[in-house]
């Protein structure tokens, strides 16, 4: 089978299935997907790195200083 015909049936599947068997598959579908974009990512300089972190204790000392992603699209 080709994998466009795996995807539609594949949906097929998850258009039908019950909600408790979606959120019993997520984690498996996110390993998967992780997996997938994981050697994708470029790797950080330690500069970078200490960028992230400053950023994320601004972030945690005062979350209203960050504007939601949702309010800027």
């Amino acid at each position: 089978m080709t994998p466009a015909i795996l995807r539609k049936e594949l949906q097929a599947m998850i258009d039908t299935m019950p909600d408790q068997f979606i959120q019993a598959m997520m984690p498996l579908v996110t390993c998967f997907a992780e997996e997938y974009w994981r050697p994708k990512l470029e790797a950080v300089t330690e500069e970078e790195s200490a960028m992230i972190d400053s950023t994320v204790l601004i972030y945690e000392k005062d979350p209203s200083s960050f504007t939601d992603w949702e309010d800027i699209k």
